[in-house]
């Protein structure tokens, strides 16, 4: 993208003669935001994406739901990730299923309990096959509402809606009854979105969101790439004009 005005540069060439360069949209660097469809967290350090569902699901109807935005509940790989997700102010406006002034989400953990005699005893494992490398939980706060036949728990990360308290980091891990409904984090890799806010599927041509209406590029693992400008010519016989700032080439003549 670029300039639409011509501009007309002199400079001496050989013998004296006046050389005439002609320089028409030069094109300029384009930076791109990261994208995750509307509604989602980006974090840059694991090029992901993050949304709260606030409506209270079990936690195999939340796998479920998280499944269908190709997505999955959320593992975290480092403890900048976790920071990242408690600092975030989500939009938490609907009915929630805790304090106010709390906040626990079905993550992709699940504690497998292995003795039951004096105390609780057992692990932490992933939740789903196929995930990358990522911490487990400490041990774990158990929920009220447990049962005595469950020997599987699910977890509940819970967080701070105070933003003093959000910011140092402070949180909890739950052990809760698997079938209690919660809110839940959903995790998904950053996708394509083009200039229309449309999501665009790996391999496909698209205008990626920015300044510029006249990329194409093609997106792979959530970015654009091998990216393609069209170059346009300014309209004819119009002194004043406004481009259009989602459609390529196209002018609106500001002339009276």
């Amino acid at each position: 993208h670029g300039k639409e005005n011509v501009d007309s540069r002199h400079n001496r060439g050989r013998g004296g003669e006046t050389t005439r360069f002609h320089t028409v949209n030069v094109a300029q660097p384009v930076r791109f935001s990261r994208k995750c469809p509307t509604g989602w967290h980006h974090y840059e350090g694991t090029a992901s994406c993050y949304r709260v569902y606030l409506n209270g699901e079990n936690y195999w109807d939340a796998v479920q739901t998280c499944q269908r935005v190709n997505g999955s509940l959320a593992t975290f790989t480092a403890d900048q990730e976790l920071r990242f997700i408690l600092a975030q102010e989500w939009d938490l406006e609907e009915k929630t299923f805790v304090r106010k002034d709390q906040r626990r989400f079905w993550v992709g953990y699940q504690y497998v309990i292995t003795n039951r005699n004096h105390s609780l005893e057992g692990h932490w494992e992933v939740a789903y096959k196929g995930s990358s490398e990522v911490f487990l939980p400490p041990e774990p706060i158990f929920g009220t509402a447990m049962s005595e036949k469950e020997n599987v728990l699910c977890a509940q990360l819970q967080c701070f809606h105070f933003p003093t308290l959000r910011h140092h980091g402070l949180h909890s891990w739950y052990a809760e009854n698997c079938y209690e409904k919660s809110s839940f984090l959903c995790k998904r890799s950053q996708t394509c979105v083009d200039i229309k806010d449309n999501i665009v599927d790996e391999g496909y041509y698209f205008t990626p969101k920015g300044n510029d209406p006249c990329l194409s590029c093609t997106c792979h693992n959530g970015e654009p790439e091998m990216c393609v400008a069209a170059l346009c010519e300014r309209p004819q016989g119009c002194q004043q004009y406004r481009k259009d700032p989602k459609e390529c080439c196209k002018f609106t003549c500001l002339d009276p």
